[in-house]
């Protein structure tokens, strides 16, 4: 779809070498300057010599003046002439012919002659000012449009070519890149209409553009101060190009920076968050084979729950690393289903074991069933409830589970009355490998935040976190509705 750039086809005038006007108005000029007199004379003849050679003289002049204002020099210059020719054959003795018996009469044509030529010429100076400043403002507003253009985000490049399309009153125009292996090959950078020129010999004009680069158009040819103009998108057009490099250099920086940052993090969790369990059922399986030490019933039980324990953390951390790479990949398969949260709900509060028992659930009954993952939905809600649960403190409320609708999502409030995470840091507890907060190396990889939010998102939900009103932080889980759904 093309942008509409607000700039009229043939937007700069025309500057004519000739008279500064129009070839219309230069056509019609010289169909006046031949008309005029003649219909006249024919006039002034028909009346007789009532008007006098003064009269007579005025009008033929008044026919130069005429020619002049809407022809220009030339045809002002054909009709002083034609007019002269006319006052001296018809109105000056002796008449009917070219003949001047007076000499004062010769004054008088010589002098209709110069007040036509100076008439015609203040006209012409007029009509070449007036064009030339119609041209200049003309010129002011393309480059006005080409530098807004410039500032433009992804389209710049395809607006720019549209407006020198539409300036120069072409069909098609098109930026080329020459092959470096190959010279004779051009590729199309960018172009804007029909048949848009594929390489420079096939266009009107074209005009180099920076190294290996050349603006192409067809439609016609284009005169010197066009092509003047021409060079203005020319170089914008290259700088539109050296922008979107220095940018697509920029972001890729930007994305090797943080995958470098990611890379350290994760190898510095991996380093010891994937390692203390790993260690802790290394050494009671080791223990338990040992034939040195004689171990009771109960220290047996004992080195198993603890390798159990540890075998079952390392793998929940292992998929929680698999899950947020599948989610950045792109590849997480998600499901739609009808859920209902007061029944999510029991299931998690069971997973987190008894310190989940004193929660609160405090859901209004109307509240709508919602669309999403129940395995994704309770592993968000896992997340954040244990996050509530473990930052509340001890001597703390219980967390408090709230829900509401809210137009076409469902909004469930996990409360908590801890410390609260200060306004600047909210958004940094959902960047991978982000403890913040947490004085030990216990509580996980610091992934969960990050992998709820992604959950959420691939739900097409959000996960936000607000302040509590008195103290702690308040994470808010929303979920489009499901329409279908019975209540």
């Amino acid at each position: 779809m093309t942008e509409d750039v607000g700039m009229p086809l043939g937007a700069l005038p025309e500057l004519s070498t000739v008279s500064g006007l129009p070839r219309a108005r230069r056509l019609t000029g010289l169909a006046l300057a031949v008309v005029l007199p003649v219909v006249i004379t024919t006039g002034l003849v028909a009346l007789g010599p009532g008007l006098g050679l003064a009269g007579d003289s005025l009008a033929l002049l008044l026919a130069v003046i005429v020619t002049a204002l809407v022809g220009g020099l030339w045809s002002a210059i054909l009709c002083a002439l034609l007019s002269s020719t006319l006052l001296n054959y018809w109105f000056i003795p002796p008449v009917r012919t070219l003949e001047i018996g007076q000499p004062h009469n010769i004054w008088t044509v010589v002098g209709f002659v110069v007040v036509g030529l100076l008439v015609s010429g203040v006209v012409h100076r007029a009509a070449t000012t007036a064009s030339t400043a119609a041209r200049a403002a003309a010129e002011a507003r393309t480059l006005s449009e080409v530098a807004r253009a410039t500032l433009r985000g992804e389209d710049a490049l395809p607006t720019l070519l549209e407006q020198m399309r539409r300036a120069f009153g072409m069909t098609s125009a098109s930026l080329l890149r020459r092959d470096p292996a190959a010279a004779e090959t051009w590729h199309v950078v960018g172009s804007r209409g029909p048949d848009a020129p594929r390489e420079p010999a096939t266009a009107d004009v074209h005009l180099p553009a920076g190294e290996d680069l050349v603006l192409a158009l067809s439609g016609r040819l284009l005169g010197s101060s066009d092509r003047a103009i021409l060079g203005a998108f020319a170089a914008q057009a290259q700088a539109l190009l050296e922008r979107d490099e220095l940018a697509r250099s920029a972001a890729l920086a930007a994305r090797l920076e943080a995958s470098e940052g990611l890379r350290d993090a994760l190898l510095a969790a991996v380093g010891h968050d994937l390692r203390t369990p790993l260690a802790s059922a290394t050494a009671a399986v080791t223990s338990l084979r040992s034939r040195d030490v004689t171990w009771t019933d109960d220290e047996r039980d004992e080195l198993l729950a603890t390798a159990d324990e540890s075998l079952t953390r390392l793998a929940s951390l292992v998929s929680d690393l698999l899950d947020l790479s599948r989610l950045r990949a792109g590849v997480l398969t998600v499901l739609h289903q009808t859920l209902w949260l007061d029944e999510l709900l029991p299931p998690v509060l069971d997973e987190l074991g008894p310190d989940a028992a004193n929660a609160v659930i405090d859901l209004p009954d109307e509240l709508p069933a919602v669309v999403g993952d129940a395995a994704l939905v309770m592993r968000v809600l896992v997340n954040i409830i244990g996050n509530a649960l473990r930052h509340g403190g001890p001597d703390a409320a219980p967390p408090v589970l709230t829900g509401r609708a809210c137009g076409d999502r469902v909004e469930l409030h996990v409360i908590d009355h801890g410390r609260g995470v200060p306004e600047r840091d909210r958004e940094r507890i959902f960047s991978p490998f982000q403890r913040l907060g947490d004085t030990d190396n216990t509580s996980g990889l610091g992934i969960g935040l990050a992998l709820s939010r992604g959950l959420a998102e691939a739900m097409g939900g959000t996960l936000t976190p607000t302040e509590t009103a008195d103290g702690g932080l308040t994470m808010v889980l929303a979920l489009p509705t499901d329409p279908g759904a019975e209540q």
